[in-house]
């Protein structure tokens, strides 16, 4: 009976030649893969040494540049609608537009500078303020963040819940550009941010809550003509002073901040927003916002605690120390005094029980007399006095 070998359901048979080139193609790899990490290494040091021969440069052009893309306060406080309690709700809008499309910190930082120079340059009316926040916002994702992040109109018309149309938000949006001469870039509180701790080792809460007091200013009015790297530097000491972190030394950049920047944001810590604040308790965050409330709850229960007595030195000498060391002193009857032959005993200092128990020490029987300047002959019981009719007689005699 002939014999047919059954055919196999695979076209790929395992052979020792192939097992060695899968072998080589897996040193390949490595191989390459190491050259890779090489290369990587090499553009990260040379990057380093390009960034510390540019750096002051790098910092004196952002510093250049942000005094001329700073708002003016004085132009929004004549704008004949909007008004500042308006603020508060727009930010809040912008922090939830801006955490829903998951864009960069420095993209919220940008939209605000370029919602408040439009403002200080042309007269909204508050019907179309929330607009020209939402075109601010679709500027700012488009010049620094992600393609793919970047939100649509139709994406935006939806969270402004149909108030306005789509081309409203094209229209919006070549004003604004219009409006500030196409310049959009501007050095951002991040920007400075990153720049200061760039030399020292990485802090993520340090950061996170030096951005959490940055956007609490973004709120108040002081701060909007504020220039981002005062902010930025006041900002992260106050987050190394809250934390209890080391600060820089004063020769560096970053410690070179305003005393008074520093003092008006710590004022502002204990009424951060709503949205603000549940949005930084996140744990990708460090929840420095509950780490922030705790040490504001803290430093008011400080103030508001009864003043503490200064503690009383007993090795000095109150008296000694006020003067009154040679005053006189109330001679104390324990010591030894005279003693005289007439008059009544004086009584001890305090009664004791042992007085009343003791035996009672005999005394002899004396009489006192009132003493005279006239020597008194002593009485003598046995002498005879002569009669009283004696005396009355010899004195009439002596009378008449």
């Amino acid at each position: 009976m002939a014999y047919y070998p059954q055919q196999c359901d695979s076209y790929f048979v395992d052979c020792d030649g192939d097992r060695g080139r899968r072998y080589r193609d897996l040193l390949r790899e490595e191989e390459r893969q190491a050259k890779r990490s090489v290369q990587v290494a090499i553009a990260e040091h040379l990057s380093n040494i390009d960034s510390k021969e540019y750096r002051s440069d790098h910092l004196r052009a952002m510093e250049e540049m942000e005094l001329e893309t700073l708002p003016d306060v004085a132009n929004i406080d004549i704008q004949t609608e909007i008004q500042w309690y308006m603020r508060p709700y727009l930010l809040d809008f912008l922090i939830e537009a801006h955490a829903a499309f998951g864009l960069l910190p420095e993209t919220l930082f940008l939209t605000i500078n370029i919602l408040d120079r439009y403002c200080s340059r042309r007269i909204v009316y508050k019907k179309h303020y929330q607009l020209v926040g939402c075109s601010a916002l679709l500027i700012a994702s488009k010049y620094g963040d992600r393609k793919d992040r970047v939100p649509t109109i139709r994406e935006l018309k939806g969270m402004c819940c149909g108030l306005y149309e789509e081309d409203m938000f094209t229209q919006m949006e070549w004003h604004v550009l219009q409006t500030m001469n196409w310049v959009i870039g501007h050095p951002s509180i991040d920007n400075f941010l990153q720049l200061a701790v760039e030399n020292v080792q990485y802090d993520p809460e340090v950061e996170h809550m030096a951005n959490y007091i940055s956007e609490i200013a973004l709120f108040q009015k002081d701060f909007v003509s504020k220039r981002p790297s005062d902010m930025a530097r006041a900002s992260l000491a106050l987050a190394r002073c809250i934390l209890n972190r080391p600060q820089e030394m004063n020769t560096a950049w970053a410690g070179q901040f305003e005393s008074q920047t520093l003092v008006a944001l710590s004022l502002e810590l204990h009424r951060p927003s709503t949205i603000l604040s549940r949005k930084y308790a996140s744990a990708h965050l460090s929840r420095v916002s509950i780490t922030l409330a705790d040490f504001v709850a803290s430093q008011i229960a400080l103030n508001n605690a009864p003043p503490t007595p200064p503690a009383i030195d007993t090795s000095v000498n109150v008296f000694e120390k006020s003067g009154f060391a040679k005053a006189p002193v109330t001679p104390d009857k324990n010591g030894s005094w005279p003693s005289y032959n007439n008059g009544c005993p004086t009584p001890p200092d305090t009664p004791t029980n042992q007085e009343h128990f003791s035996k009672p020490v005999p005394m002899k029987t004396q009489y006192p007399f009132t003493p005279s300047s006239v020597p008194q002959k002593s009485f003598n019981p046995k002498v005879t006095l002569p009669p009283f009719s004696t005396f009355a007689a010899r004195s009439c005699t002596e009378v008449y």
